[in-house]
């Protein structure tokens, strides 16, 4: 189970690299972007599949699992891209950061997972140490009246990525390379999106189609892989609170990149996390010891 778990938290840290690569696209539209980097996504999957060893037919995979694959990861970003649309994007992002949160409560409602307070703890250290990242980089965080259809599509993006994983669980036996088909779908129904609601702005430079490719291959590309690994054979509670080091790794490229600047509070959002991190993984860790 700890490989499992450190396999689901490498998608994590490849989920840090968003925000400094989307920034380096230039203006292409999010659902254009979407839709080339989930194409590299499944080129990914295609790699992988011909690079396996052969594995014996599955069965049928059920529809249910095509629903819960597809709705996740197009769920997710077309509520993500409408949530930024219809609010302000710290606010947005701050109630969307709330899966992880999510996950660690309702895996307690998972076969065979208990939920002790060290989880829960830690979730919520980490979601304190998100919103003090979120608004050091957007200037602040005050939800407004007037913005809450954003704030809905942004709980409803949190909900839909933490069903997803949740229920990914339920189905282990189901092989990690059906996310190249969830991948080739949501890249599909993407490009449909974009020409329904978008004006097509391609990338415009060898190094905006360069982190274009950076994104398909990692972000989101290896990294659906390598989650749906996570959730489904490692500690879900502890990657659910572990997730919340993806917004601090994503400030500290950012940082290292030269886009944004070290403040004391990131410094105390990264103390919070990490404390929060390893609170939640101290049986993992530590090794669990009876009532822990």
């Amino acid at each position: 189970m700890g490989r499992a778990t450190l396999v689901g938290f490498s998608a994590v840290a490849m989920w840090a690299l968003l925000a400094l690569l989307t920034d380096a696209t230039g203006s292409v539209p999010p659902f254009l972007l979407s839709a080339l980097t989930f194409a590299v996504g499944t080129a990914v999957g295609l790699v992988w599949r011909l690079v396996s060893p052969p594995v014996a037919v599955a069965a049928p995979v059920p529809a249910i699992v095509w629903l819960i694959g597809i709705g996740g990861l197009f769920g997710y970003h077309f509520l993500y891209f409408s949530a930024l649309r219809h609010a302000p994007a710290a606010e947005a992002s701050l109630i969307a950061y709330l899966w992880p949160l999510l996950i660690v409560l309702g895996s307690a409602l998972m076969p065979g997972e208990s939920l002790r307070w060290h989880h829960l703890a830690g979730a919520a250290l980490g979601l304190g140490g998100t919103a003090l990242l979120i608004a050091s980089r957007d200037g602040g965080v005050a939800f407004g009246s007037g913005h809450g259809f954003g704030y809905a599509m942004a709980f409803l993006c949190a909900f839909t990525w933490s069903a997803y994983s949740l229920l990914s669980r339920r189905f282990a036996s189901v092989p990690t390379s059906i996310v190249t088909w969830f991948c080739l779908a949501t890249a599909v129904l993407s490009l449909l999106c974009h020409l329904v609601w978008e004006e097509t702005v391609l990338p415009q430079t060898g190094a905006q189609w360069a982190a274009v490719l950076g994104l398909g291959l990692m972000p989101v590309g290896a990294a659906f892989y390598a989650w749906d690994h996570g959730v489904k054979r490692g500690n879900i509670q502890v990657l659910g609170a572990a997730s919340y080091a993806a917004p601090l790794l994503s400030t500290l490229a950012l940082i290292g990149a030269g886009r944004t600047e070290p403040s004391a509070r990131i410094v105390l959002a990264c103390l919070l996390i990490t404390a929060g991190a390893v609170l939640a993984a101290k049986s993992l860790l530590f090794g669990r010891k009876s009532g822990a």
